[in-house]
């Protein structure tokens, strides 16, 4: 699109949402007047506890009527649209309406996600706000005839130019306050709207694309921080095995002839070397990525973290249905992680894993163990599972106060 369809594009767009801000301004005196007249009658049983709950109800009805007028002219002439869980609720407050569910008392989620309470309160400020964007529509328009006014006098010669100078400044100064007035009429239209319907679907996506954002760069931080804990494993651990196993097979081939006795005793060292370095290296590829998750599942790759585990490790599955592959590998990690940090660092003595999770449902995985606690929510580990997760849309909390028991919970949606 080229700029001048751009700039049509943005002249219509502003047309609209001018014709809003006065489509709102004459919707306010009606809900104003709404407020009035029945507010009146029912105001003594507003202030009597024991009926207030059934008299907000009596004026909500009217109230989500009005209400989604409203709701109807942000959409229109705005562009917002609100989730469909914002929706409104019946007559009496008391059961299921039209758009969703509520009750009348003015605390639970009636109409558009706010009580019958919440919409009276929303609908007298927002009547209120209308009124006084009109008035300041109508000073604006006033203020436009004068400036009429004042340019046909110059025309005519009528109007000199000490008279002139004092009324540009004081009608440069009515108008910057008349548009910062506008302004923030308009801002406060936008957030009560927001308030009581709900954010629009604009502002879910863009909150939804930084949640994306934020998540992708901390899953992003846990590979990298992957990659170099595998380096480290492999060049401090597999890598000094290896060398000392080629210095052994050396050392045996060079004296092998002169004493077979010592070259038989140095073979057998290297054997076991050789044993101990294949049994790292199973750790450190176990650790990468457990081949036991394709071929027999997340049950049996836990029971092989149950394996290796220093401590007494306890294990509760309580899985009905398969789970999606990268949930499963989530949650393996998760709990290879916290079993690791809790035999390391938390001075354990017996760790106990529960993973439940129903069809439909998310899974929940819950690590405990009875050490001292004081575990960093913000350490390297819990930050590269909390990232893992998140990328999953999942949640991570950590509770460890100081002198334990720590208890880690992931919650992975499986959709």
């Amino acid at each position: 699109m080229d700029g001048g369809g751009r700039s049509d594009v943005g002249a219509r767009s502003a047309a609209r949402r001018a014709t809003g801000v006065l489509a709102g301004c004459l919707t306010a005196p009606v809900g104003l007047l709404y407020l009035l007249l029945a507010g009146a009658p029912l105001g003594a049983f507003l202030l009597w506890p024991r009926t207030r709950a059934r008299a907000f109800g009596v004026l909500g009805s009217g109230a989500r009527r009005l209400a989604g007028l409203e709701r109807r002219r942000r959409s229109r002439f705005f562009g917002d649209r609100f989730p469909e869980a914002y929706g409104a609720g019946t007559g009496d407050g008391h059961g299921a309406g039209a758009y969703g569910t509520g009750t009348g008392d003015g605390n639970e989620a009636g109409a558009y996600g706010t009580g019958d309470g919440d919409l009276v309160r929303y609908l007298a400020v927002r009547s209120w706000a209308g009124l006084v964007c009109g008035v300041v529509l109508a000073l604006l328009g006033f203020g436009l005839v004068l400036a009429g006014l004042l340019v046909t006098g110059v025309v005519r010669g009528t109007t000199g130019a000490m008279e002139l100078l004092p009324q540009l400044v004081l009608g440069g100064v009515l108008l910057f306050l008349g548009l910062q007035g506008l302004a923030a009429l308009t801002a406060l239209d936008t957030r009560l709207a927001r308030e009581c319907f709900g954010p629009s679907e604009r502002e879910l996506l863009r909150r939804r694309i930084d949640e994306l954002s934020v998540s992708r760069a901390a899953v992003v931080r846990a590979v990298d921080g992957e990659r170099r804990r595998i380096e480290r494993d492999l060049h401090d651990g597999v890598q000094q095995r290896l060398v000392a196993l080629a210095m052994l097979i050396g050392r045996a081939r060079r004296g092998g002839g002169r004493d077979p006795e010592r070259a038989a005793d140095l073979l057998g060292q290297a054997h076991r070397e050789a044993q101990e370095v294949l049994a790292e290296l199973r750790e450190v590829a176990w650790r990468v990525y457990p081949s036991a998750l394709d071929s027999l599942g997340l049950e049996e790759a836990l029971g092989g973290v149950a394996q290796r585990c220093a401590l007494p490790l306890r294990i509760a599955y309580e899985v009905t249905g398969p789970l999606p592959r990268p949930v499963e590998t989530a949650a393996y990690f998760v709990v290879s992680e916290a079993v690791t940090n809790a035999a390391k660092h938390a001075a354990a003595s017996a760790v106990s894993v529960r993973v439940a999770g129903a069809p439909g449902g998310p899974l929940t995985v819950r690590i405990e163990d009875d050490g001292r606690g004081g575990a960093d929510p913000a350490g390297s580990g819990l930050t590269g599972l909390r990232g893992r997760v998140a990328a999953l849309d999942g949640v991570l909390s950590v509770d460890s106060p100081l002198g334990g028991p720590t208890t880690i919970v992931a919650e992975l949606p499986c959709v």
